[in-house]
């Protein structure tokens, strides 16, 4: 029977942690360059449009980094 070691359970919290990291960095960087404050225009104002935008850019993102990790 197969077992999980324990460098596999490592890496895979490493790029975990990793994905998550340069995901939070991607969004900061998109936050600083647009014209608005899109954290202050999702909550504040309830923007939809804008926050549909910003969770289709956290998925395809997410979606390049898990491709990326898994190879």
């Amino acid at each position: 029977m197969e077992y999980l070691e324990a460098k596999y359970l490592i890496a895979s919290v490493v790029y975990s942690l990793l994905g998550v990291v340069v995901l939070v960095v991607c969004f900061v960087i998109i936050e600083k360059i647009a014209p608005e404050n899109l954290w202050k225009e999702i909550v504040d104002k309830q923007n939809v449009a804008l926050a549909i935008l910003a969770a289709g850019f956290m998925l395809s993102l997410a979606l390049i980094i898990s491709s990326a990790i898994h190879g």
